[in-house]
């Protein structure tokens, strides 16, 4: 707990940064970055669609497998399949419009679009599911497998929850702290989930972070502008 408590603080310390800088031109130096690395994976994987990385990597996540661990990993998944993803993100807006946080619902909802390109790559690059053949398949999922779309949502999403956690301070801090220490959980963990049911290789889980990271730092860039955050009116 000790150890979250400080990755938390640590992240909050990045978006202290992202506030509170006059100039972005850092924030949009990474964003830069994280595309250029973005597009040479997804170039490699478009050519290699299977590597021994890939392979070794699922096997390291799967070695240790159990019933118990099996519905874990598909509870830290469950709020990435497509129904619970949309009515979470918009049901999430909803409750911050009735709070009269109207800023902060737009943006909510606005984080459904990193999806909606993901899938639009996922396309293009075209690249097969992993298969019974060369890893341990726990969940049958649909669609092409790069990148991974759970993977840009959590880290979009949840992401941004964390961010707006930080900036509305009238929040309780109780509330503050547990939607943000869940949130980062979830994030940090659906990469390994998604290996570990057989769902994605690590270059999909990997490419989706980065996109959910792009996503993420330009929804931040566009918020900040807009509001200084907008507190409920009587």
């Amino acid at each position: 707990m000790h150890t979250l408590m400080r990755i938390v603080r640590y992240l909050m310390n990045v978006l202290t940064y992202l506030d509170f800088q006059p100039s972005r031109k850092k924030a949009l130096y990474l964003v830069l970055g994280l595309t250029a690395l973005f597009l040479l994976l997804t170039a490699f994987v478009y050519l290699l669609p299977t590597t021994f990385i890939d392979i070794e990597f699922s096997e390291e996540v799967q070695e240790y497998n159990s019933p118990f661990l099996d519905a874990v990993m598909k509870g830290v998944s469950w709020f990435g399949t497509q129904t619970v993803a949309i009515s979470l993100a918009l049901a999430t807006a909803l409750v911050f419009l009735m709070l009269r946080y109207r800023w902060e619902a737009l943006f909510l909802s606005l984080t459904l679009l990193s999806s909606v390109l993901n899938f639009g790559i996922k396309l293009l690059v075209n690249r097969p599911r992993p298969t019974d053949d060369l890893v341990r398949i726990v969940v049958k999922a649909q669609h092409n497998s790069f990148p991974s779309g759970h993977t840009v949502f959590y880290v979009t999403f949840f992401g941004f929850l964390i961010f707006l956690m930080y900036r509305l301070r009238q929040f309780p801090p109780a509330v503050r702290w547990g939607i943000g220490g869940v949130s980062l959980l979830l994030i940090l963990a659906v990469p390994f989930s998604r290996v570990y049911l057989g769902a994605h290789w690590f270059s999909d889980v990997a490419a989706g972070f980065m996109l959910g990271l792009i996503s993420l730092i330009g929804l931040i860039l566009l918020y900040l502008p807009s509001t200084h955050s907008s507190p409920p009116h009587s």
